[in-house]
């Protein structure tokens, strides 16, 4: 017998509870019944989200949603930074260029973070631009930036924030209208503990007036001004995932059953233990600034990525995650979201331990568990 561990940075493992509640026979749509769950899901997210900004509930994922607030916040004669330090910051500039914003397209190493110093000398060397777009958690390089930090310097100039919260909101502490975040996008399929179809945008009403002002420039699909003439009904524009929508009041439930406070210090142990847990058999962190909701590491010498992967799989049911892009096949990444806890972690470690051991490499067998198990000790 072996059992499906699924620990990808997304999709997440989905707690039973909310599978369940989303095979129950269901209605129409366009109907109280669904209006309920709409109104319940969105002030539910504003309470997971820390905000008072209104919620935009889409369907489709985060990347629907991230595409629907950079073309809503950047009309005609704006002019968007974006800060690229992996695949899904990459992702952001590539949207812009093709609904033709206006658009600074800034690159850094992989593996590590904006900074809000960087930020601050980009808006004074250029004075045009609006908005700024960062990514508060890469998924691709499991690096995390100070999103705080770099809202005070984007508040203090004036300028509109957007950020990638898709593997931080539910995860790290996020607070957006404390940090002076416009617009915080997040997607169902990660630390909210759903299958994927959904997409989130918390959105400030600094954000509304220049979406809201936008009257040349807008997705037809992800029209945000139609979304939320919508939301104000608790309804949606076009066919909502009302199922998912069902299934995300009940997943919210757990997480504030839980307390978001405490969710972000289980995860932040979890990650601690992990990165603890890999260093002490000899794998290198990757991120200079690692992310606590996933956690990237690099194969000792002489095994491949592909290998490791295979025999954690093969043997223990696990699903991890490989690099993109420029670092495939030099890190394999291990998600710390969704229906994760710590004793499935040690779980992970002790697998990681000993498909290891088996391809060959030279540690001391359960030198990573018990790292782990001391940074839990000590945290929970």
């Amino acid at each position: 017998m072996k059992k499906f561990r699924l620990f990808t940075p997304g999709p997440c493992a989905v707690p039973e509870e909310v599978l369940i509640e989303m095979a129950r026979p269901f209605h129409h749509h366009r109907t109280d019944w669904f209006k309920g769950y709409m109104k319940q899901a969105t002030e539910k997210l504003q309470q997971v989200l820390c905000t008072r900004h209104e919620v935009i509930i889409i369907t489709g994922s985060g990347t629907a949603a991230a595409e629907a607030g950079i073309v809503g916040c950047n009309p005609p004669g704006s002019k968007l930074l974006t800060i690229e330090g992996g695949k899904f910051g990459e992702r952001w500039g590539e949207i812009a260029q093709q609904f033709g914003i206006n658009v600074v397209r800034h690159k850094i190493e992989w593996g590590t973070a904006p900074t809000a110093e960087m930020v601050a000398d980009f808006l004074k060397k250029d004075p045009a631009i609006t908005a700024v777009m960062v990514v508060h958690s890469e998924t691709s390089t499991a690096t995390a930036c100070d999103l705080q930090a770099i809202g005070k310097v984007t508040r203090a100039a004036g300028k509109l924030l957007l950020a990638d919260c898709i593997t931080s909101a539910g995860a790290l502490p996020l607070k957006p209208d404390e940090w002076g975040v416009d617009v915080a996008i997040t997607g169902a399929q990660k630390s909210l503990m759903l299958p994927p179809g959904l997409g989130f945008l918390a959105i400030s009403d600094r954000a509304w007036q220049v979406i809201e002002n936008n009257k040349s420039q807008h997705a037809y699909y992800l029209n945000l001004i139609q979304a939320r003439k919508s939301a104000k009904e608790n309804d949606t524009p076009f066919t909502p995932a009302h199922l998912l929508v069902r299934g995300l009041v009940k997943a919210l439930d757990i997480l504030l059953e839980e307390g978001i406070e405490n969710v972000w210090r289980r995860v932040a142990a979890m990650a601690a233990a992990t990165r603890a847990a890999g260093e002490a058999i000899g794998l290198k962190v990757f991120s200079k600034s690692p992310s606590d909701s996933v956690t990237a590491l690099c194969p000792p010498a002489g095994i491949t990525v592909k290998d490791l992967r295979n025999e954690l799989e093969k043997r223990y049911g696990i699903e991890s995650a490989g690099g993109q892009d420029q670092l495939k096949g030099k890190i394999f990444r291990l998600g710390h979201m969704g229906y994760i806890d710590e004793m499935d972690t040690l779980l992970a470690i002790g697998a990681l331990e000993q498909c290891l051991y088996k391809l060959g490499h030279k540690f001391e067998l359960g030198a990573g568990v018990t790292a782990a198990q001391k940074i839990f000790a000590e945290r929970l």
